[in-house]
This record gives C-alpha cells, structure tokens and sequence, in this order.
C-alpha cells in the first residue's frame, strides 16, 4: 500500500523559510515522477515543483523558481521542498503526490497518489 507521508509545515513570518518532507512508503519511486502541489482557501489545487525520481530533472512553478528547491532522498525514500523567501500569498496546504510517468506533469490528474497535506501559513 503506496503512502506519502507530508512533514514540515508550520507559521513563519515573511521572508523566512520551511523544508518540507514527504516520506513515501509502499513501492519502488524510481519510475515516478514526485510533486508538490498546495491548495489556499476557496482556490484549486495548483502544481509548485516536480521532480523525476530517477535522474533528479526539476521543473518549477513560475512563482516558485528561484525561491523553493525540490530534491529527493533515494535512500530515505523521502522528497523535500526548500522554501525560502517565503511570502503571505504561500499560505496555504502543501500535498506531495507520486506520477508513475518518466515526463514531467503539472496536473493533479496526472498523479496517482497523494498525501493527506501540511498547513504552511505565513504572517505578514
């Protein structure tokens, strides 16, 4: 049984920082694609990074390039999304989630598997 499990989220003030984990369990990653999307009050669910399990190829939201890394742990079997600079508009639940594609995805519907979220909130 495929789980992801989301670790991390907290209150920050603005311009300070958040690692998220997000610790996967149940099968083999290296043929997924791992994502983070975060999802505000009243707004969709939208795409933040994405990263390829085998190879480590990023792609980046464009609001967050150049402020959020996302890296993977092969040996932990865990995917971490760095924030920095964070801001008020980053308020919001974070989900990880596992694509078994090689290419890739911004789309929700793309991906299999997701976590139960970590609330991030950040204070003006």
């Amino acid at each position: 049984q495929v789980q992801l499990v989301e670790s991390g989220g907290g209150l920050v003030q603005a311009g300070g920082s958040l690692r998220l984990s997000c610790a996967a369990s149940g099968r083999t990653f290296s043929d997924y694609v791992m994502g983070w999307f975060r999802q505000a009050p009243g707004k969709e669910r939208e795409f933040v990074a994405a990263i390829k399990w085998s190879g480590g190829s990023t792609y980046y939201e464009d609001s967050a390039k150049g402020r959020f890394t996302i890296s993977r742990d092969s040996t932990k079997n865990t995917v971490f999304l760095q924030m920095n600079s964070l801001k008020p508009e980053d308020t919001a639940v974070y989900y990880c989630a596992a694509a078994p594609l090689q290419t890739l995805v911004t789309m929700p519907s793309k991906y299999d598997y997701w976590g139960q979220g970590t609330q991030v909130t950040v204070s003006s």
